[in-house]
C-alpha cells in the first residue's frame, strides 16, 4: 500500500550470463548456475553493491533509515536484482528477486535465523529478561512457536475473538463520532494514525492481556498513557535503534543517547506487560483457591499450562504487543487512505458487504470469507530481512512488490488483483509476501485479520470514507515497516 514503481532491468550479473545467488548453507559462497547460466560461479567479493562511505552517507547524513524503500529500488536499479552492501560492521546481501526470495525462504531450516537481534539479546542479558517469539532463536525459538500456535494460528482458535474485537470496534465507532464533532465540518477526523494505533492497542491487548487497556476513551488510564509513551518511544526510534546496532559497543560512552533510550522503551514495555501478567495470575489463584473451575483466552493458557516459563511469558506478551499494534494500525491507515482516494473502489466493496452481509448486521470471523474484498485489502509492507550463517540476507520486499515484471500496473491501487476465482485457485506470488513464509511466519496474522477485517467492514457500514480539506498527499517512510509519512485526514461521513 506504498507508492512507487521498480524500473525493470536485468541485472549485471545477468547481462553478463550468469545470475548470482547467496546459498544459506554454505557461507560466503553462492548457488549453483541454472541450465542457462554460463561461466562461473561468482564470489561474495564480487558481487556489485554501494561502497561503505556511500551507506554511511546515505544513512547517516541523508535520514536513509526513513528511505529504505527507496533505497531499496535505487539499487536495484543501479547494481541489479542482487547486491551487497556495508552498514557499519554488519555486511549484508540484498535479494530484489521474486524466484530468489522464494528459493530462499524454500531453503530455510526447521528454526530459521532472521534479523540481527544482537541488541535485544543484549538488552535482555543486562536486566535478567528472557527472550520471547521475536527475539528468540533454535530449540528455545521452537518450543516457544509451538506452545503459542496452538491457540491463535488457526483460524477457528483466533475466530473466538470475535466478539472481543467487535466490542473495541463499537469504542472505535464512538470516537470517531466524537473526534469529528471537533471539526468545523463535522465530519474530519485529523491523524487517522493516532487514532488506529489506539484501536489496534486495545484490539490485541483484548486477545493478549483478556482486559480492556481504556485506549479509546476521553480520559485514557495513567498507566495505559504511560505504555503508550513506551511503545511509540520504541516505534518513534526505528533510526535509534538502528544506531544502536550500528554502533561498536566501545562507541557507547561517547554516543550514549541511542542506547539508553533503547533500554528505557523496553523498561516501559516490560513493566506494563508484567504488570498485566501478574494481576491474571492472582485472579487464576483466587479461582483455584476458591476451587471454581479457570476458563479464559490465551494468557490463562500459558498461565495454567505451565508449559512457558513466567519469564518468558513476561516476553512473549511484551513482543507479541510490540509487533501487533503498528503493523495493523497503519495498514488500517493506508486503507482508509487509499479509499477516500479512490471512492469507486469503496462503493464496490460497500455493495459486496451490503449484498453478502447487510448494512446492519455486525459481522464475526465466519462472515469474513463471504466478502473477498475486505479480504483483498490485507497487505501491510514489512521489510523483511532473513539472516544466515555469517551470510545476512535482506529480501527486497518493497522493491519485488513494485515490479511490472511480478505485478502489472504495480503502481496503482487494484485490490482484485488478489481474488481467486475459487476455492482451489490460489495467488501465490513470492513479489509480495506480508505476513512471510513457511515455519516462521507470522504468528499473529490470524489476529491481525480478524482485527483489519471486522473493522474495515463496520467501518463502512457506518461511515463514507472521503476526501477532506484538510486531507493532503501522504508518501511512504520507513519506520521498521512502510508508514505514513505525515498524517492522514480524511472525512466520515455517516451512510445514508
Amino acid at each position: 500500500l506504498g507508492e512507487g514503481a521498480l524500473n525493470n532491468g536485468l541485472s549485471a550479473a545477468e547481462n553478463k550470463g550468469e545470475e548470482m545467488v547467496a546459498d544459506p548453507g554454505r557461507p560466503g559462497e553462492l548457488l549453483e548456475p541454472t541450465p542457462h547460466q554460463l561461466g562461473r560461479v561468482k564470489s561474495l567479493q564480487e558481487m556489485p553493491g554501494p561502497n561503505t562511505l556511500y551507506n554511511l552517507y546515505e544513512f547517516f547524513w541523508k535520514d536513509g533509515f526513513g528511505r529504505i524503500h527507496e533505497i531499496q529500488q535505487k539499487h536495484t536499479q543501479e547494481y541489479g536484482k542482487i547486491f551487497k552492501s556495508h552498514f557499519g560492521p554488519q555486511f549484508v546481501v540484498s535479494i530484489a528477486d521474486r524466484d530468489m526470495v522464494a528459493q530462499v525462504l524454500r531453503a530455510e531450516g526447521r528454526a530459521p535465523q532472521r534479523a540481527n537481534m544482537e541488541s535485544w539479546q543484549e538488552y535482555r542479558d543486562l536486566r535478567g529478561r528472557a527472550t520471547g517469539l521475536i527475539s528468540a532463536e533454535g530449540e528455545q525459538w521452537l518450543k516457544m512457536r509451538s506452545v503459542l500456535r496452538q491457540k491463535i494460528l488457526k483460524p477457528k482458535d483466533v475466530a473466538v475473538y470475535s466478539e472481543g474485537v467487535n466490542e473495541v470496534i463499537t469504542d472505535l465507532i464512538k470516537r470517531i463520532h466524537t473526534l469529528r464533532s471537533q471539526e468545523d465540518d463535522g465530519e474530519t477526523v485529523t491523524n487517522v494514525n493516532n487514532l488506529f494505533f489506539k484501536y489496534s492497542m486495545e484490539g490485541v491487548a483484548t486477545i493478549l492481556y483478556e482486559c480492556r487497556l481504556g485506549c479509546l476513551e476521553n480520559n485514557v488510564p495513567q498507566q495505559t498513557v504511560e505504555y503508550i509513551e513506551a511503545l511509540e518511544l520504541m516505534f518513534s526510534m526505528f533510526k535509534t535503534t538502528m544506531y544502536a546496532g550500528a554502533i561498536p559497543k566501545w562507541l557507547r560512552p561517547l554516543i550514549p543517547k541511542p542506547w539508553r533510550e533503547f533500554c528505557k522503551s523496553w523498561d516501559g514495555l516490560f513493566k506494563f506487560s508484567q504488570i498485566h501478567v501478574d494481576n491474571k495470575l492472582k485472579a487464576i489463584q483466587s479461582r483455584l483457591d476458591q476451587g471454581e473451575e479457570v476458563n479464559g483466552g490465551l494468557l490463562t493458557y500459558l498461565l495454567v499450562s505451565k508449559e512457558l516459563t513466567l519469564e518468558e511469558i513476561y516476553a512473549n506478551m511484551t513482543e507479541m504487543l510490540l509487533a501487533g499494534v503498528d503493523t495493523t494500525s497503519f495498514t488500517l491507515s493506508w486503507a482508509t487512505y487509499l479509499l477516500a482516494k479512490h471512492p469507486e473502489i469503496q462503493q464496490r466493496v460497500h455493495e459486496e458487504i451490503v449484498n453478502k452481509l447487510g448494512k446492519d448486521q455486525v459481522p464475526l470471523a465466519h462472515d469474513v470469507p463471504k466478502l473477498p474484498l475486505i479480504r483483498a485489502f490485507l497487505s501491510p509492507h514489512v521489510l523483511n530481512i532473513n539472516i544466515f550463517p555469517q551470510t545476512q540476507l535482506a529480501l527486497c520486499h518493497y522493491a519485488t512488490s513494485y515490479s511490472e515484471e511480478n505485478f502489472s500496473m504495480a503502481n496503482e491501487f487494484r485490490p482484485e488483483r488478489w481474488l481467486r476465482k475459487d476455492n482451489l485457485d490460489r495467488v501465490d506470488n513470492f513479489g509480495s509476501i506480508p505476513f512471510g513464509y513457511g515455519i516462521r511466519s507470522c504468528i499473529g496474522k490470524r489476529i491481525a485479520e480478524l482485527e483489519i477485517h471486522l473493522a474495515l467492514i463496520q467501518l463502512l457500514q457506518n461511515f463514507e470514507i472521503k476526501i477532506s480539506p484538510k486531507t493532503k498527499p501522504v508518501h511512504a517512510k520507513t519506520h521498521g515497516l512502510l508508514t505514513p509519512g505525515n498524517s492522514i485526514n480524511v472525512r466520515f461521513s455517516d451512510r445514508k
